[in-house]
C-alpha cells in the first residue's frame, strides 16, 4: 500500500511496550513505533521522560490502512486494553508519562475520539469517568532502540507475562476478527 493512503494515529495508554504489543497484532496496522509526545523539550531520552519532568507521555505512533481498520475501531481496541479511568497511572506504572491520551492528527480524528468517549460514558462501559486526554498531535520522538518490539523479544520477562500478556489475550478474545494470525 502506498504511504499516502495510510493514516496515522498516536496513542498513549501507559507503558509503550504494552500498547505496541497490542497494536502490532491488528489487521491493517502496518507499523507501530514506540516513542514520546505531548511534552515540552526536544528529543527527550527515556531516562528523562520517566522522571515526569519533560511532560511527555510514553506513546505509540501507528500507521494503518483505514480500508482495513478504521480509526474508530483502533480507539475501541485502545479503550478495551488499558484503564482510561486512572489519571497518570496504569497498574503499577505511575506518573504523567503513563497517562491515557489520544493525540489527534485531524479534526475528523478529534471528533471521532470525542464521540467514542461520549458513547463509552453513556453506555457506562467503565465504573469511573474516562480521564483520557484528547489533544492535538505534536512532535513525536522515537524511543531508543531497546524499547522497540519489546514484548515480541522478551515474552518470558515477568513484566511481559504479568502485564502485557493479559492485554494481548483480551484483544484476541474481544476483537478476534481484527487480529492478525500469528505465525
Amino acid at each position: 500500500m502506498e504511504e499516502k493512503q495510510m493514516e496515522k494515529a498516536t496513542l498513549a495508554g501507559g507503558c509503550f511496550w504494552c500498547t505496541e504489543a497490542v497494536f502490532q497484532r491488528i489487521e491493517g496496522v502496518k507499523q507501530v513505533t514506540s516513542g514520546f509526545t505531548g511534552g515540552h523539550i526536544k528529543n527527550p531520552p527515556y531516562r528523562e521522560v520517566v522522571t515526569g519532568r519533560t511532560g511527555h507521555a510514553e506513546s505509540i505512533e501507528i500507521k494503518f490502512d483505514p480500508k482495513i481498520v478504521t480509526f474508530e475501531e483502533l480507539l475501541y481496541m485502545f479503550f478495551a486494553t488499558h484503564d482510561p479511568t486512572t489519571l497518570n497511572r496504569q497498574q503499577n506504572d505511575v506518573g504523567t508519562h503513563y497517562r491515557s491520551a489520544i493525540f489527534y492528527h485531524s479534526e475528523a480524528q478529534k471528533e471521532t475520539a470525542e464521540n467514542v468517549v461520549r458513547k463509552l460514558e453513556e453506555e457506562k462501559t467503565f465504573k469511573d469517568p474516562i480521564v483520557t486526554e484528547i489533544a492535538p498531535a505534536g512532535e513525536f520522538y522515537v524511543a531508543e532502540q531497546e524499547h522497540h518490539d519489546y514484548y515480541n523479544q522478551n515474552r518470558n520477562q515477568p513484566y511481559c507475562r504479568v502485564i502485557i500478556d493479559p492485554k494481548v489475550q483480551k484483544l484476541k478474545h474481544t476483537f478476534s476478527k481484527k487480529v492478525k494470525a500469528e505465525s
